[in-house]
């Protein structure tokens, strides 16, 4: 199947279709989280009224980075060009669903998704963990070879591949995931060009 044959596209959000602006290690000295560990996984492991005060914190934090959300270059006219083609399109983020809804808002793009096609971190596992794209395929009814996962990160890959999705890296200068990756671009004017090959 080629990139262009591909009607259902899912797109991670911080990173991908907005600039990263996540300073992960910050966040994991001001949470107390070792450098090394996953914070969504370090959370969840912690008693629950201590991993519930943190998560309150992380989701003040990340609202104020996703109302200052700037989109990726070329995010928003790849993002126009797909849904004018009437393909389907989702969000599968770790963060929040109310706050990938505000960073849509914020980029321009939120009359593109669907709300109930924008999964955060407490509507689906987290990625990698492949539940989220396969809650999209059941939910679009389609096979989820039908589909690709487009992110910035390992994760992102590890999750299309175990869901049987196709996957596109973008937004990284080189890739070092090759054996992960269907189709890679440098940033997603290029991504867009390829539709267009």
């Amino acid at each position: 199947m080629s990139l262009q044959q591909v009607r259902h596209w899912v797109f991670d959000m911080d990173g991908t279709l907005t600039l990263a602006v996540h300073d992960f290690p910050a966040i994991k000295r001001a949470l107390d989280i070792p450098l090394e560990d996953d914070i969504l996984g370090h959370l969840a492991a912690l008693p629950p009224e201590v991993s519930a005060t943190k998560h309150a914190w992380l989701l003040e934090h990340e609202r104020e980075l996703a109302l200052a959300s700037q989109p990726a270059p070329g995010a928003v006219a790849l993002v126009r060009e797909l849904a004018a083609r009437g393909y389907r399109l989702g969000i599968l983020t770790r963060n929040a669903r109310e706050l990938a809804h505000v960073t849509l808002e914020a980029i321009g793009l939120a009359d593109c998704f669907a709300v109930e096609d924008v999964l955060g971190r407490d509507e689906a596992p987290p990625k990698p963990d492949p539940g989220g794209l396969l809650k999209l395929a059941q939910g679009w009814n389609v096979d989820p070879a039908h589909m690709v996962m487009v992110g910035d990160y390992r994760f992102d890959l590890d999750c299309g591949r175990a869901a049987g999705t196709h996957t596109v890296l973008v937004n990284l200068p080189e890739n070092p995931w090759p054996e992960l990756t269907d189709w890679y671009a440098v940033d997603c004017i290029a991504l867009r060009g390829m539709l267009a090959d």
